[in-house]
């Protein structure tokens, strides 16, 4: 009980610090609240969002995209890397920077965190990796890459990869070497204080209650000119905080307890916030994609005009409109439109511009062709469209219950209820369909590990922005136990263009051969693209400014290295 109620003190003094030092102190805290807490601070083990965020203002890459022009801009890096073709090699030239505890970060960091990438087959990282066949530092300032073949996503994924520390991941990495299950160690490596070298560190993580980073007093970019934009950071301290609902954040964020929620504004709380006038609303487009997506191991969905039908008979107009409230992109491609260069817009729109009875009508009309039957079809005599029972495959068997699973309604309202509108459009076409939420990490589980399942709404909130995830997500070679290629499709054409992709240096030529990936799966629907939700973020401009405006919104590095109190 005693050691309770000091936890309680404890957490009053901090909190009562953040709330009060805008008065004492020049540069206040920056009080951020933050959905759910982040799982980890081990950078191979961190893929959620909330860890991922964290870990972005710690660890940095070479390179980061340009929030305007998406272009590669030389961070830990000095300038461009050079590219020698003879020897299919790059040289990248480091800028001075130290890491957190003052020491120097070197080439010696980089190839570390490379070569630890490949040896241990890190997930998420050993693909973007595993072509260097060698890492030379000639100097504390200069790395050599020799590639195995061109890579056209060596210089978007390789060199974007966040840097770690040698000297504090070089102890663990011999530990793990002594296990019997040297990954399996290193992923579940509690790391409680990361070594970065970018602009915060971790103070203090109080478990169920916030997280304390301070300025890195050491952080590279301070008071230098990094495409034509003044690094800061401008903050001394952030506080980030956890909130159980969005109800409850946003009420915070109202009375000034916190200072930008970061988390997507739900629609619903728009009119009340507007209202606000110390509250400034963002409003930026996701590079992401929410989709339905189907099991084509398996029967009924390895029949692509089964697939069709389906992707026609989804109302994504109606899903916008009213789920998403408008605020939403309807989505054609797996490729977003945001994305602009590597979005093919030449790609079969299933549904578009109809209305309910076409979609029907259209719909019928794929399955009729292709063999299937009804005891009560969705079409009369009469041509009228009437509710359908009873869908039979070509074989004449009445097709099987099967299931969509969603998340839950409380991690995710608009897949939740997608899934739900999906269920009922189907079923005026007498498939028998289900909606399922199922916990999040269940659902996973059950999609990504065993592939047990029929068909299941998920998405991706944060793609690259180079879309060699096509490869990934479809490629048949990833189709295995918690591979990307979660729909085990299989297309010998889509994976011979997809690994010509990977290689070709030419941007134009490598555009053609994504455009010609996109057509082939909206030809083929393993997954059918629903929406791009716009993202709503919302601050306290009565505290802080400078909020830099990009593609997945203001939650950016260069933001943090810009925001400045008022």
């Amino acid at each position: 009980m005693k050691r309770k109620f000091i936890f309680f003190i404890h957490i009053v003094i901090v909190l009562s610090l953040a709330l009060s030092c805008s008065s004492q102190r020049e540069h206040p805290f920056l009080k951020i609240g933050l959905h759910e807490e982040p799982k980890t601070l081990n950078i191979w083990l961190a893929s959620d969002a909330n860890s991922k965020r964290i870990l972005s203002l710690i660890y940095q890459p070479l390179y980061l995209r340009d929030p305007d022009t998406f272009a590669l801009i030389p961070w830990l890096a000095a300038d461009q890397p050079e590219f020698h073709p003879d020897t299919i090699s790059y040289t990248v030239r480091l800028r001075p920077a130290k890491w957190s505890d003052g020491s120097e970060v070197t080439s010696e960091d980089v190839a570390f965190t490379g070569n630890l990438i490949k040896e241990l087959k890190i997930p998420r990282y050993y693909s973007i990796w595993k072509f260097i066949t060698k890492i030379e530092t000639p100097d504390k300032n200069t790395l050599i890459f020799y590639l195995s073949r061109p890579k056209a996503i060596f210089q978007d994924r390789t060199l974007t990869t966040m840097i770690v520390q040698k000297k504090e991941w070089s102890r663990v990495v011999e530990k793990a070497k002594k296990q019997k299950k040297p990954l399996r160690f290193l992923l579940n490596y509690k790391m409680d204080h990361p070594i970065g070298c970018g602009p915060f560190v971790l103070k203090e993580w109080q478990k169920g209650a916030y997280l304390y980073l301070k300025k890195n007093v050491y952080f590279f970019g301070k008071n230098k000119r990094i495409n034509g934009r003044l690094i800061g950071p401008y903050v001394d301290d952030i506080l980030f905080k956890i909130y159980a609902t969005s109800d409850i954040a946003v009420l915070a964020l109202k009375k000034g307890s916190i200072d930008m929620f970061w988390w997507g504004i739900q629609p619903g709380y728009l009119k009340n916030l507007q209202q606000n006038k110390n509250i400034k609303m963002f409003f930026n487009k996701k590079n992401a994609v929410y989709f339905m997506g189907f099991n084509v191991r398996k029967k009924p969905f390895d029949d692509v005009n089964l697939r069709r039908a389906i992707a026609v008979l989804i109302d994504k107009e109606f899903i916008i409109s009213r789920i998403l409230q408008g605020y939403g992109i309807r989505m054609d491609s797996i490729v977003p439109p945001a994305n602009k260069y590597w979005f093919c817009p030449d790609v079969y729109c299933y549904g578009k511009g109809m209305n309910g009875e076409e979609r029907i009508q259209k719909a019928y009309q794929i399955l009729h062709n292709a063999g299937y039957s009804w005891d009560v079809p969705p079409i009369d005599k009469n041509g009228r469209v009437v509710p359908g029972k009873d869908l039979r495959t070509p074989d004449g068997r009445l097709m099987e219950q099967f299931t969509i699973l969603t998340p839950p309604a409380d991690y995710d309202p608009l897949r939740a209820m997608s899934g739900m509108m999906i269920q009922e459009w189907l079923r005026a076409m007498g498939m028998p369909a289900f909606a399922k939420p199922m916990a999040f990490g269940a659902l996973l589980e059950q999609v990504k590990g065993q592939h047990e399942f029929d068909a299941f709404v998920l998405g991706y909130g944060s793609l690259s922005l180079d879309p060699d995830y096509l490869r990934n997500f479809f490629h048949s070679s990833n189709d295995k136990p918690r591979g990307w290629n979660m729909s085990g499709y299989k297309n010998k054409n889509f994976d011979r263009l997809a690994d010509q992709s990977v290689s070709e240096m030419n941007p134009e030529i490598r555009k053609e051969l994504i455009w010609k990936m996109q057509q082939i799966i909206m030809t083929d629907v393993p997954y059918i693209p629903l929406y791009n939700p716009i993202l709503i973020e919302a601050v306290r401009k009565d505290t802080f400014s400078g909020w830099v405006n990009m593609v997945d919104g203001i939650g950016n590095i260069w933001s943090f290295c810009q925001v400045k109190p008022n």
